[in-house]
């Protein structure tokens, strides 16, 4: 009886490492949740050969071990307590993308912003992205800055003159960081290479 070919393996991007594979990746993630909870940094470092930070909705790059630690610093200098709460986890085929609250009391300057003392609760997503050799190379954060901006002004009385004092300070800070330039690390992006699949799917 004929066989029918197999014909050619799917591309790369339809296919999930082994189990195992995507077991480690997950307790790694984990693992780097509860040590910036625990503020470990040197832990939480120690799950990237090379820590990166890209928070998109900064469009900013943090990268390498004394910016991330910097990074770490000065988040924990504005949000004190900060910490999270998951949502979902799921995983492809080359990082493992999480859904999560992030939560903080907003005690210190943020930036250019300075505190206001009213807590946030923010959605994001985070993805983590391995490279071929199943090291972590990248967390990728999006966020929606107006969302936390809008719950830190949120808590200050605008009917007392402090109040309006420090919602004026809160918008000129958000506006002077609004205002700094994009990393070209993050805008000089490539389309992918969708082969065959992409071609047909264009109009």
């Amino acid at each position: 009886m004929p066989t029918t070919p197999a014909g050619p393996p799917p591309p790369a991007r339809f296919t999930l490492p082994p189990e195992a594979v995507l077991r480690a990746r997950e307790k790694l993630v984990l693992d780097h949740f509860r040590d910036e909870v625990l503020q470990d940094w040197d832990a939480t470092l120690s799950t990237f050969p090379h820590p990166r930070y890209e928070l998109i909705a900064r469009m900013l790059v943090h990268d390498g071990d004394r910016e991330v630690r910097d990074y770490y610093h000065d988040t924990r200098v504005a949000f004190p307590d900060q910490d999270h709460e998951l949502i979902a986890l799921r995983h492809s085929t080359d990082a493992v993308i999480v859904e999560f609250w992030l939560t903080g009391t907003h005690r210190g300057m943020l930036g250019r912003i300075p505190p206001t003392g009213s807590k946030h609760r923010t959605r994001m997503t985070a993805y983590f992205v391995f490279d071929e050799n199943e090291n972590l190379v990248t967390e990728r954060i999006y966020f929606d800055q107006l969302t936390i901006l809008r719950q830190l002004v949120a808590g200050l009385d605008r009917r007392r003159p402090a109040g309006l004092l420090g919602l004026v300070r809160v918008l000129l800070g958000a506006l002077t960081t609004a205002a700094s330039k994009p990393d070209p690390r993050l805008l000089n992006t490539t389309p992918p290479n969708l082969g065959i699949e992409g071609r047909a799917a264009r109009p």
